[in-house]
């Protein structure tokens, strides 16, 4: 099991739940996670597209990898390898000092509508859903993405250390990595990125703020070029088996991530409006 990120990092943590739930559930007693970190996972999906006809290794991949993707340029893609299913998802949230003069998105749109380029804000790497979001907030406000001042940081523990010290002034963030921030009362979280409400989180989604934003970081796997069409079925099989396991939806509450399966035809078409989508919003950004 590849994971193409460093540990402790999203998709490190992704497939070393996995890997606990498979060996806990008897679904694969003996999966390994190899990690080979760089360039918005495009450094593993390189590697693993000469990886022809090799059914005993699969790769996580998600809404990053189709960001490095765009970002990078680079020359292998979705086509070089083998898609098996979409598994979780989970969502951002905007978050700002708990003294910022807004309460939710459409108080923070207007704030940012009157000094576009003064407001600083901060988020995962250039490209990522984090600032995706941000682009897409920016449509919703009539503001030009390039005016967009942007601070790209590691994680939510960064972005909250930022806002804290007053170098920034607003973050978007995966809530799973700040809801003990927002639950201790450090930082005020304005609005999810989530289709609807959450179970067990009390921040109201965005569009039910009246703000069409929703997106979601979602987490699936892949198989290596040139499988069978038998051991392709398999793989996904078994998936699906971890994805039953009572040890899968343990982790899925642990982490805040929303069951999210997909496969077939389905999750061929929901990742070509993906990339399309990420395209135009890299392009407003500038990047």
């Amino acid at each position: 099991m590849i994971a193409p990120a460093g540990a402790g990092g999203g998709w490190d943590s992704f497939v070393r739940e996995q890997q606990q739930a498979m060996r806990l559930s008897g679904v694969a007693r003996n999966a390994q996670v190899v990690n080979i970190p760089g360039a918005g996972g495009t450094i593993g999906l390189g590697r693993f597209s000469t990886m022809h006809g090799e059914a005993s290794t699969i790769m996580a991949t998600g809404s990053a990898m189709t960001g490095g993707i765009e970002l990078n340029d680079s020359p292998v893609g979705f086509d070089d390898v083998t898609l098996l299913a979409r598994m979780a998802e989970d969502y951002d949230v905007v978050i700002a000092p708990v003294d910022a003069p807004y309460d939710d998105i459409p108080g923070l749109l207007e704030a940012w509508k009157d000094n576009p380029s003064g407001f600083r804000w901060t988020g995962g790497s250039a490209g990522s859903l984090d600032h995706q979001v941000i682009a897409r907030l920016a449509q919703e406000a009539g503001i030009d993405g390039r005016d967009i001042t942007y601070i790209p940081k590691s994680g939510g523990g960064e972005a909250i250390q930022t806002l804290l010290s007053d170098t920034t002034d607003v973050a978007s963030t995966g809530y799973n990595e700040v809801s003990d921030q927002i639950e201790a009362g450090r930082v005020k979280a304005l609005g999810l990125t989530s289709p609807g409400p959450l179970d067990g989180v009390d921040v109201e989604p965005m569009v039910d703020q009246g703000v069409d934003v929703v997106m979601g970081n979602w987490r699936g796997m892949l198989a290596a070029p040139g499988i069978t069409d038998e051991e392709k079925s398999e793989l996904i099989a078994m998936l699906e088996e971890t994805r039953n396991s009572e040890e899968w939806k343990d982790a899925l509450q642990r982490n805040s991530w929303t069951d999210a399966w997909m496969t077939g035809e389905e999750f061929e078409d929901f990742l070509a409006e993906d990339q399309k989508n990420t395209a135009e919003l890299l392009e407003e950004l500038g990047l």
